[in-house]
């Protein structure tokens, strides 16, 4: 099950309390206040594990709570901090405060660490207090509460190349073709209902990850069709493959419909490096070209058929050069 969206709840440790403690000891006459400080309390921090591709162990456990540190004692000692609670995320995620909608996180590299909510500071022992005139203070601050918060956690997919296209457009079966990936295929429309990620194999010691986006139809980014919920995860990719099926009546504009949904989206999505495939060209007879698309911009244009594997060699020769490997 792929989970890119949830809501957790997380409180960091409290503080331990100070002490108050007296030096007693043989032959040392008012030996004065010797109470120590209390610990601080557990953080609660994120990190970043690459073995991780969706959000699915934080739906199960949905409250975190880090430990509370241990209070301070005498001859000075200092209690000891609260253990932390370390919650592992996939790349690429986003960690947000639910109330104020600000952005507490941006998670994208293996063995990141962020702490959310800092744990309460511990409280002071009476060594503390002491003065001229006050010489045996029987005071002490009790530890501090650490920080609660609710958390909005967004995972958005971190891939070399995405594939974006129309319904049916071919996506899945291109992905099934390159990439050891098994996705749904079928010839109705929104087959594929969550991100599906490959890693296709160039060469030896190359590869890069290519990630099959659910079709997108006019009006996705007002919440059409599959909407926005998964737009999100080509924020993150680097190159974008526009696949268009060479049955359409006008390939020109199924090409502008996405590149206005991407658009209206974010804006900074039409700047990414592109690739325009079009699809299914085993279909076409011998009497029928292959359509043309009209573009304003030098992007590369592919002629492909994952079912026969023509144009593919084409295609990847493309990605290499926008990826620059």
């Amino acid at each position: 099950m792929f989970l890119d969206e949830v809501t957790i709840f997380v409180k960091a440790g409290r503080g331990g309390d100070g002490c108050v403690s007296f030096r007693r000891e043989k032959h040392v006459p008012r030996g004065g206040p010797d109470g120590g400080d209390g610990g601080r309390g557990g953080h609660v921090i994120f990190e970043v594990n690459p073995h991780l591709h969706t959000l699915l162990d934080l739906r199960y456990k949905q409250y975190y709570s880090a430990g509370r540190g241990s209070h301070g004692m005498g001859k000075k000692m200092h209690g000891r901090n609260g253990d932390d609670a370390v919650i592992c995320v996939p790349p690429g995620t986003t960690v947000t405060d639910a109330e104020s909608d600000k952005t507490i996180a941006e998670l994208t590299k293996p063995g990141q660490r962020k702490i959310v909510a800092l744990g309460g500071k511990g409280g002071r022992g009476n060594a503390h207090f002491a003065t001229s005139t006050n010489r045996t203070p029987r005071v002490c601050e009790e530890g501090v509460a650490g920080q609660e918060l609710t958390l909005q956690v967004e995972l958005k997919l971190m891939t070399d190349v995405g594939l974006v296209g129309l319904p049916n457009a071919g996506k899945s079966t291109l992905l099934a073709r390159l990439s050891a990936a098994r996705p749904k295929i079928a010839d109705y429309p929104f087959t594929t209902l969550q991100p599906h990620l490959g890693i296709v194999r160039r060469g030896e010691y190359q590869s890069f990850v290519m990630a099959d986006i659910p079709g997108l139809i006019e009006g996705a980014h007002k919440g059409r069709g599959l909407g926005t919920r998964f737009l999100r995860h080509i924020e993150r990719t680097e190159v974008l493959v526009f696949l268009l099926d060479c049955a359409s009546s006008d390939v020109t504009r199924d090409l502008k419909t996405l590149q206005k949904e991407l658009g209206c989206f974010n804006p900074k999505l039409l700047k990414k490096k592109r690739i325009i495939a079009i699809t299914k060209i085993d279909l076409l007879t011998e009497r029928e070209q292959c359509p043309v698309v009209e573009t304003n911009d030098r992007v590369p244009v592919c002629h492909i058929s994952s079912v026969s594997g023509e144009g593919l060699d084409t295609l990847l020769k493309a990605i290499d050069v926008q990826l620059e490997r």
